[in-house]
């Protein structure tokens, strides 16, 4: 009862007569394109999260340098 190869042919057929194989083309590509958008949006996340430790990470390596002096600078 499903959808037989001829019927998808022929549909196909009637598809690419309506709008021509340029036109299929351009919005084959801009399909893709979006696609590859929405899956990059959806993988940000985890990266930002996974720099942001990386980053928490290396700061607390850091070594600060300098001079240690005393509160009171009357014990000087």
């Amino acid at each position: 009862m499903g959808i037989s190869i001829w019927q998808l042919l022929i549909i196909l057929l009637i598809v690419v007569l309506l709008f021509g194989t340029k036109r299929l083309a351009t919005i084959g590509r801009d399909l893709g394109s979006a696609l590859r958008g929405f899956r990059e949006t959806v993988r940000e996340p985890k990266d930002e999260a996974a720099d942001k430790s990386h980053a928490e990470r290396r700061g607390s390596e850091r070594v600060i340098e300098g001079k240690v002096e005393p509160k009171d600078k009357d014990r000087t």
